[in-house]
């Protein structure tokens, strides 16, 4: 019966359509979703998409077209539903009895930062039940807080009370936050508690998947050695090739018909050249020339030199920035990608007088040039532009969550969310 009048293919659409407005709206960001007043405002903008997309869908396309009773009764339906399932899992999901329930080890940078973290965002569904001072000075009894959700315990206390009962602390999860752990780590103990349920993990596992970056400071070398990622197949690499090549192909054709106008504007607009090309650091370190639209002046680092650019920079002319924000200005880095000097996806390429700096004060730092740059990537989706060398340190935690999680399901991810902020004209300077 619903095939017949094209009804599995119109729900369909209208269940894409939906999702794809959800997601362009950031429904399915945590950090969204922990703001209800905020939730409210997005699911109106969804449903007024959803609405005028479905409207034209239908007028176009008779076979789907809806009744507008059942087009109208549909989207309150649907609106109704939205809010309370929305709600519903809001309720869930803040629930502290509900909860899972964690015991940090350690009182490192790492341990601070994954407190920090679990405290800051309740949509994740975790509280911390115990934070485990690896001190065997530490006095139990003296550093309870009743009735609080954050204890210090000694390393020994807390593992003994654990595997002797459980259900003392209704512990679901151990998380090994510790910077030294030679002749400290009660191995024995937290091996007990895993053979009776409990969940152990490594601490920068944890914080990687909470945040989508790497601790930096706390990693070690033989933890990027041993860990499961950071080997790309040669299957993979070959798609991921094959695959920038397509788009990047596509992408120069699609803009070819805007080049003259781009030509245009330029010229009337600022004097100098419409192309320039700059020195920036590709894989294995190696320089290669990257071609951009200028932006900027033509003069923009006659006096100062290599430079950042800033919020608001004077330099950046008006139509640059407009094609700044659109992203109009890295078409020509297709062609660089043509060439094999980049790829659609990976760390923002660097230009060599920064990297020099930046590879003396931020350690690891090396490792982002193990893989071809990228056009777009993890780093540039997920932080802002930056201009210091703590924006720099930020994204480098990205560029190895990348680096060490590639795959062709990432890669899109990105490119959808690169699609996203061109769309939305956010994230570029």
């Amino acid at each position: 019966m619903l095939n017949r009048h094209g009804g599995i293919l119109t729900i369909a659409l209208s269940s894409i359509g939906f999702v794809m407005c959800m997601y362009y709206f950031d429904l399915y960001d945590s950090a969204v979703l922990s703001n209800w007043r905020e939730v409210l405002v997005r699911l109106l903008q969804v449903l007024g998409t959803a609405y005028v997309a479905l409207a034209l869908i239908s007028y176009a396309y008779a076979p789907l077209r809806f009744g507008v009773s059942t087009f109208q009764i549909g989207i309150l339906f649907v609106a109704v539903l939205l809010v309370l399932w929305r709600k519903l899992f809001a309720i869930i999901n803040n629930s502290a009895e509900l909860a899972e329930r964690v015991l940090i080890f350690g009182e490192g940078a790492l341990a601070q930062s994954l407190v920090r973290e679990i405290e800051s965002r309740p949509e994740l569904g975790i509280r911390i039940a115990s934070h485990a001072r690896f001190s065997a000075e530490v006095n139990d009894r003296e550093n309870r807080e009743s009735g609080g959700t954050l204890t210090m315990l000694s390393s020994i206390e807390a593992c003994e009370e654990l595997a002797m009962s459980r259900e003392i602390r209704g512990i679901n999860r151990i998380v090994v936050a510790m910077d030294e752990r030679r002749g400290k780590l009660p191995v024995e103990l937290l091996l007990s508690l895993k053979n009776r349920g409990v969940q152990v993990q490594e601490g920068n596992d944890v914080y990687e998947a909470m945040t989508g970056k790497v601790p930096i400071e706390s990693i070690r070398l033989g933890w990027l050695l041993f860990s499961t990622g950071y080997f790309a197949s040669r299957l993979f690499l070959i798609y991921k090739r094959a695959a920038s090549v397509t788009v990047s192909i596509i992408g120069l054709l699609l803009s070819l018909p805007l080049i003259p106008f781009i030509v245009l504007v330029i010229k009337l607009t600022s004097p100098g050249p419409v192309l320039y090309q700059q020195k920036r650091v590709g894989r294995g370190g190696e320089v290669f020339l990257c071609y951009k639209i200028r932006t900027m002046r033509a003069d923009a680092e006659a006096d100062t030199g290599p430079t950042w650019a800033l919020d608001d920079d004077p330099r950046i002319t008006k139509i640059g920035k407009f094609m700044r924000q659109m992203r109009i200005d890295e078409i020509p880095q297709l062609w660089n990608v043509l060439k094999g000097d980049m790829s659609l996806v990976g760390p923002r390429p660097e230009r060599p007088e920064f990297v020099e700096g930046l590879s003396r004060e931020i350690p690891y730092y090396y490792l982002r040039h193990s893989v071809r740059p990228g056009i777009t990537g993890w780093a540039q989706i997920r932080y802002r532009y930056g201009n210091t060398v703590e924006d720099a340190k930020e994204k480098l935690r990205y560029d190895l969550f990348y680096i060490k999680n590639m795959s062709a399901g990432l890669d899109l991810l990105i490119f959808l969310d690169t699609i996203k902020i061109i769309l939305l004209r956010s994230g570029a300077k």
